[in-house]
């Protein structure tokens, strides 16, 4: 119970020193209006609305302001998603998909003011059951990962990237990994962190500090999503809005308990590497729609279907942050853009991370979720209009701000040729269904597995042993294995054999 006061104590201070700062409802209005607009436009999503703005605020302005730009993004875009979603039918972004299979029906039943109040409301509370669960346990993952060494750093960067690599691979899993370990090359190019020889540089001055974090982040997540917007451009017929887009207090007592499940699911899945908040919203669905009395609804209308999704995807904010904060492993693709962010103002994640930084992520984020749950209510309507916007027009728009962003990190032509590079081999990766968001984590953490595994040979004198004598490494080795030898066909089909026999 002290422990828990202590860590209350410690966020209230943060929080006043932050409120106490004019400046810091400037950037909240404005980071959480443009996450909720990048969420709102079909063909964005909360990945790029973060990738974007650290092109613009990453290293340029003082780290609580460009922490308070990108934090009020990502909590802005995944609650963006779901006015197309409810009025469209058509997913704003990824996390919001389940949110469509109830939202739309109930904006057709003319509900759709209830639905839009309620999925504020439930995105608010979400955002803040990920934010505690982020305050009480990231401490405690803190106090065991500070008895982490090279060789246990160097195989938790590989299994993020493996792990990665198998939740997000659409149907070979190899694919997946494959995205991950091209990350991992190029993370292996400029100098080298221990001896500073220059590697794979073939002469090119500009690879000497490897690739940058920023351009890859835009060519990444920016560019194929752009290509491919303007080659489809999804039109749907808008629902009408009728009601008062205002909080069902009936309904969300009625199903508090869903919302607090969701909540914890949602943490929970955002905590694994790599997932993000579309796997929480369709896993917090599917485990409501198994439990509820009224499962059959789910997927007609269903109030309860709706809250499940909506209060999920957003505590998956706080549960994708854990990881990155205590192992400097991203949990989520917004996360990975965030992460960018932290490395480019030389702040590091993991055991050795600023516990006052934490604080200050906490105390942005409840920030963060109020000004969107303000917004939500009272200009949800503004984000209506805008949503008749066609793809055609804001998506050369946004354009045209990944290339300034990109450009204004180093101030290099050579940033927009890696931009456009990364961003070509990423759009043809997505036409053969490789998972792009292995790719980007396997460059964030490549520099770490690199510098941590070369280490441990290095103490060791080349003596891989060093990787099992200790417990925690011998358990990481065992998760990586066993994760690998999980995919294998021959492995799947004996677990069907035997699932088979036991029924």
């Amino acid at each position: 119970m002290d422990f828990i006061l202590s860590q209350l104590a410690g966020f209230g201070g943060a929080f006043t020193a932050l409120a106490s700062d004019p400046l810091t409802y400037l950037y909240l209005i404005v980071s959480v209006f443009l996450g909720i607009t990048f969420g709102a436009l079909p063909g964005l999503t909360a990945t790029l609305a973060v990738t974007i703005l650290t092109g613009f605020f990453g290293n340029k302005i003082p780290l609580d302001y460009s922490l308070i730009a990108l934090l009020g993004a990502y909590v802005g875009a995944i609650y963006g998603g779901s006015y197309p979603s409810i009025l469209l039918n058509i997913p704003g972004t990824a996390a919001s998909a389940a949110t469509a299979m109830d939202g739309y029906p109930l904006a057709k039943a003319g509900r759709g003011g209830e639905a839009l109040g309620l999925t504020t409301t439930a995105s608010f509370i979400g955002t803040v059951i990920g934010t505690f669960v982020l305050l009480i346990f990231v401490w405690a993952l803190l106090l065991i990962s500070k008895n982490i060494a090279s060789p246990e750093k160097a195989l938790l960067a590989l299994f993020g990237i493996l792990l990665s690599g198998t939740l997000m691979s659409e149907d070979l899993v190899i694919k997946g990994w494959i995205a991950g370990l091209i990350g991992l090359a190029m993370a292996m190019v400029g100098l080298d962190p221990l001896l500073s020889e220059p590697r794979y540089t073939f002469g090119w001055s500009y690879l000497m500090s490897g690739f940058q974090v920023v351009p890859v982040l835009m060519g990444a997540f920016a560019v194929p999503q752009i290509i491919e917007g303007l080659r489809h451009v999804e039109a749907g017929k808008m629902a009408e809005l009728t009601g008062r887009i205002l909080p069902n207090m009936a309904s969300i007592r009625r199903y508090l308990p869903t919302i607090g499940r969701s909540g914890v699911i949602g943490t929970g899945v955002g905590a694994l590497p790599g997932v993000g908040e579309d796997v929480a919203g369709w896993v917090s669905y599917g485990v409501g729609k198994a439990v509820s009395k009224e499962g059959d609804k789910f997927g007609r209308g269903s109030l309860e279907g709706l809250l499940c999704s909506e209060t999920a995807n957003n505590a998956c904010i706080g549960g994708a942050l854990i990881p990155l904060l205590v192992l400097g492993i991203p949990g989520s693709p917004p996360a990975a853009a965030l992460m960018g962010a932290f490395k480019i103002n030389n702040v590091i994640p993991g055991p050795t991370i600023d516990p006052e930084i934490i604080l200050r992520v906490v105390a942005i984020l409840i920030m963060a979720s109020l000004t969107m749950f303000l917004m939500g209510l009272f200009t949800a309507r503004i984000f209506i209009k805008i949503l008749r916007i066609p793809q055609t027009v804001f998506l050369p728009v946004v354009m045209v701000l990944t290339t300034i962003g990109s450009f204004s990190v180093g101030g290099g032509i050579n940033d927009l040729y890696l931009m456009l590079g990364v961003g070509a081999v990423a759009y043809f990766m997505n036409l053969m269904k490789y998972p792009i968001a292995p790719l980007v984590i396997g460059v964030i953490l490549g520099g770490l597995f690199d510098e941590t595994f070369r280490r441990s040979l290095f103490l060791s004198d080349g003596d891989l042993s060093v990787f099992i004598s200790r417990p925690g490494a011998a358990i990481l080795v065992t998760l990586n294995i066993l994760l690998i030898l999980s995919q294998l066909p021959i492995v799947k089909r004996a677990f069907s054999r035997l699932k088979g026999v036991t029924a």
